[in-house]
C-alpha cells in the first residue's frame, strides 16, 4: 500500500516525540498522540475500501480484545448500575484510539517505525540532564524527590525508568556494533536510570531484574558459559554499587521499618496505608462482586466505611494504589477478567515473535515484552492506567511496536517472492 512520502515522514517524526517529550512537556505526548489518531482515522476512511487493510484487527484479535476490553466494561457498568461519568473513560480511551493508528502504522516501512526507539533514548536523555540542571538547592533528596509539574514522583520514575530499558532494548533493530549507535542508547540508559533513582520510586525498580533477564534472552547473554560469566559479573558489580548507595539503602530499609512498625500496630506509614486500602478494596469486593461499586465511586465508598469505622479516614483515597485492587473494587470480577484481557492482548505477540532470526522482530518483540512486564509490575504498587500521560505513551508504544513486528513480516515476504517472481518472469524471456 502506498503512502505519500510526507505521511511517512511526518509520522516518523510524532513516534519519535510522543516518547521524548512525556516527561518534559506537559501534554505533548497526547498532542502527537491525537496527531496520529487523526492520520489514522484519515487513512481509514480512504482505504475503507482496500481488501486487507483491516484484516490485522482479526489476526492479532487478543491485540485488539485488550484494547476495547476495559473501555467496554465501563461503559456496560454505567448502563447496569445506572449513573454517568465521562470522565472515567478518558485515560483507558487512549487505548481504543490505539487500534486505528495500529492499522496506519502497519503499512509504513519498518525503517521509519523505529524512530520510536531514538524517541525513547532523546526522552530518557533529557530527563536526566534536566535532573543535572535544574536540581533545587541541597540536591534531589527523600523530601525532595525527582518529579515535573504535572505528575507525582512515581509514575515520573517510572517512565523514566522503562524510557532508559527501552533505548537498549530497541537497540536491536539498529546496529548495535556500531559506536555511533551504541553510545547514545548506552547515555540514555545512564540517563533515565539516573532519574529513577533520583525519584525514589522503589516500587518500580522491582522491574528491573525482569528487565534484565529479558535483555540477556535478547542478546543471548546466556547462550554460552563466557557470556554468561560477564553477563553475571556485570550484574553483581552493577547491583552491588547500587544497593551501597545511600538512597536506595535507605529506600529499601524503610520498608522493613514499616513492616516493623505495623506489628507494633502502628500503620500510618506508606506500606501501611497500602494495605489497608487493598484489604477495603478486597472488603468492597466481597459485597459487589461482579460489577464492583462503579468506577469513580471508591472514594466516596471509603468514606462512607470510614465513617462508619469499618476503615480509617486516612486511607480514604480515590485510587487504591494498585490496578488490580482499584479494578477489583471499583468493577469487581468483571474488572479483573478484563484487566487480564488487557494483559494478555499487550503481551502474547510478542511473545510469540520472541524468537524471531530478524533483529527488527525480535527487538521489537522484547521491547514490548519490556512494556507489557513493567505496566503489571508498576501497577502492583500504583496505578497505572490512569495518569494520561502514561496510558497515551503506553498504547503508542504497544501499538508501533506491533506495528514493527507485522510491518517487518509483511517486507520478509515481500522480499521472498521477489527471486520467485524474478525467475518467473526470466524463464517467460522478459528482461529483470
Amino acid at each position: 500500500m502506498i503512502f505519500a512520502s510526507s505521511l511517512v515522514w511526518l509520522t516518523s517524526a510524532l513516534l519519535f516525540l510522543a516518547p521524548a517529550v512525556n516527561l518534559m512537556w506537559r501534554g505533548g505526548t497526547g498532542y502527537c498522540f491525537f496527531a496520529l489518531v487523526a492520520l489514522a482515522l484519515g487513512a481509514a476512511v480512504v482505504n475503507r475500501r482496500m481488501p486487507g487493510y483491516f484484516s490485522a484487527l482479526r489476526t492479532y484479535r487478543w491485540f485488539t480484545v485488550g484494547m476495547l476490553a476495559l473501555v467496554v466494561a465501563i461503559g456496560v457498568q454505567q448502563l447496569v448500575l445506572g449513573f454517568w461519568l465521562p470522565r472515567q473513560f478518558d485515560a483507558l480511551s487512549r487505548f481504543m484510539l490505539a487500534l486505528p493508528v495500529f492499522l496506519l502504522l502497519r503499512q509504513l516501512p519498518s525503517r521509519n517505525l523505529r524512530m520510536i526507539g531514538w524517541g525513547c533514548a532523546a526522552g530518557a536523555l533529557a530527563v536526566g540532564v534536566w535532573a543535572i540542571v535544574d536540581q533545587p538547592p541541597g540536591g534531589w533528596t527523600d523530601a525532595n524527590r525527582l518529579n515535573n509539574s504535572y505528575t507525582n514522583a512515581i509514575p515520573f520514575g517510572d517512565t523514566a525508568l522503562l524510557l532508559a530499558f527501552l533505548s537498549v532494548f530497541t537497540l536491536g533493530w539498529d546496529n548495535p556494533r556500531d559506536w555511533r549507535v551504541l553510545l547514545p542508547r548506552l547515555l540514555a540508559l545512564v540517563s533515565g536510570g539516573y532519574a529513577s533513582y533520583l525519584s525514589g520510586t522503589r516500587g518500580g525498580w522491582l522491574a528491573v531484574p525482569v528487565f534484565v533477564v529479558l535483555l540477556g534472552m535478547q542478546y543471548q547473554w546466556f547462550a554460552h558459559k563466557k557470556r554468561l560469566l560477564i553477563a553475571t559479573l556485570a550484574i553483581v558489580v552493577v547491583a552491588g554499587a547500587l544497593l551501597s548507595t545511600e538512597r536506595v539503602h535507605k529506600r529499601i530499609f524503610e520498608v522493613s521499618t514499616d513492616v516493623s512498625m505495623m506489628h507494633k500496630g502502628e500503620d500510618y506509614t506508606s506500606v501501611g496505608l497500602r494495605l489497608q486500602l487493598w484489604n477495603a478494596s478486597r472488603l468492597i469486593f466481597m459485597r459487589h462482586p461482579a460489577y464492583g461499586i462503579g468506577k469513580g465511586h471508591l472514594v466516596g465508598e471509603l468514606g462512607v466505611m470510614a465513617k462508619r469505622g469499618e476503615v480509617k479516614a486516612e486511607i480514604v483515597n480515590e485510587r487504591a494504589h494498585s490496578d488490580f485492587f482499584s479494578t477489583l473494587a471499583e468493577m469487581g470480577a468483571i474488572g479483573v477478567i478484563c484487566l487480564l484481557l488487557f494483559y494478555h492482548g499487550i503481551s502474547v505477540y510478542f511473545w510469540r515473535h520472541r524468537r524471531s532470526t530478524d533483529p527488527a522482530i525480535r527487538a521489537a518483540a522484547y521491547s514490548g515484552l519490556a512494556v507489557a512486564t513493567s505496566t503489571v509490575i508498576f501497577g502492583l504498587t500504583i496505578d497505572v492506567l490512569v495518569p494520561i500521560m502514561v496510558t497515551a505513551l503506553l498504547a503508542l508504544l504497544v501499538a508501533t511496536l506491533l506495528a514493527v513486528v507485522d510491518a517487518r513480516k509483511r517486507e520478509l515476504r515481500e522480499m521472498a517472492q521477489a527471486p520467485a517472481s524474478n525467475a518467473t518472469r526470466r524463464a517467460a524471456g522478459v528482461k529483470v
